[in-house]
């Protein structure tokens, strides 16, 4: 698996919005994170159509590839950020130019919804690409340390790091409010202990689920998956599509569960009964509460990259090919 070259202080930084627009970010919230990430050295340009928006807050399949293809085709982009999630990045997927993408390729990162479209292009062009913040993220004004320094961690060097628990973390909705948050103390918790190496697939459940059958899906087979849904799943949604992605490969190696939204009404105790379904859970390290999904903060982790995942004394993750 190739990897995309490093950020660097003074390259340029694109937006694309895959998913849904960017119509329905605040004009001073843009500019507040544009702000932000120059400060940190980088530029920042956005796609032709990432304002478009239509009955769906998203935008045409052409004006969304055609924003893809640009990011990739410019040579003084360096790495593209996703505006926002949503729900229909898998429209895109039959459209896209893979050879060309594949012999241009460059950073991409974002979350949730753009499962679909990282998983693809890292499926079908051989390159890792990252499920990490959104280009709004770094508009977040609390925890914002944790998150900054895993993405450069990540993004901009190539010494492996370990990422460890965040001590707080939060539900709220940070793009509302940044100064009034309720922050709980944080950890991540063991369902079964043990150690493992290997490939890192994953990000939201259900959206990697729809690519199930389809040319984009990853060989899973002997790797550690990470999976994480937001406030839309319940106990007994997120058990199916759990399952059906179990059932879909065999010999997974380690599993990672990124923390859940209240809304979800997953409980502790939900949890471990979905997970006792499965035996060979119980063979293999399995953590929960994990610092990536739909809560604050998050880390940022390479999709087709390597890890070593451990749950003996203390959990951690170990980044070794990024």
């Amino acid at each position: 698996m190739r990897i995309p070259d490093k950020l660097t202080v003074g390259d340029e930084i694109r937006v694309i919005a895959p998913s849904r627009s960017a119509a329905i970010i605040t004009a001073e919230g843009l500019e507040q994170t544009k702000k932000k990430l120059e400060k940190l050295g980088f530029t920042v340009s956005y796609g032709r159509h990432i304002f478009a928006c239509d009955l769906q807050n998203s935008s045409s399949i052409e004006h969304r590839v055609a924003d893809i293809h640009d990011a990739f085709q410019d040579k003084h982009v360096k790495a593209i950020l996703t505006a926002i999630g949503g729900f229909n990045c898998n429209e895109i997927l039959p459209y896209l130019n893979y050879e060309m993408i594949a012999n241009n390729p460059k950073i991409l990162c974002g979350f949730s919804d753009i499962t679909a479209l990282a998983t693809a292009i890292t499926t079908k062009c051989g390159f890792v690409s990252y499920s990490g913040p959104h280009f709004p993220s770094f508009d977040m004004e609390q925890a914002q340390d944790y998150q900054l320094s895993y993405f450069q961690k990540c993004l901009m060097n190539n010494t492996p790091y370990t990422i460890k628990a965040s001590s707080v973390w939060s539900d709220d909705a940070w793009y509302l409010d940044q100064y009034n948050r309720h922050f709980e103390a944080a950890s991540w918790k063991v369902y079964s202990k043990g150690e493992a190496s290997g490939q890192l697939f994953g990000g939201n459940l259900c959206t990697l689920n729809l690519l199930q059958g389809t040319e984009y899906m990853p060989e899973l087979t002997n790797s550690i998956l990470f999976v994480e849904d937001d406030e839309i799943v319940n106990p007994e949604i997120f058990a199916r599509d759990f399952t059906s992605l179990l059932q879909a490969t065999s010999s997974i190696k380690g599993i990672a569960i990124g923390r859940f939204q209240r809304a979800s009404n997953m409980t502790e105790e939900q949890l471990h009964f979905i997970l006792d379904k499965h035996p060979s859970l119980r063979r293999i390290p399995v953590l929960y509460d994990v610092d990536f999904g739909h809560t604050q903060p998050i880390f940022t982790f390479p999709i087709g990259g390597e890890i070593q995942l451990s749950t003996e004394d203390f959990p951690v993750i170990h980044v070794t090919k990024f």
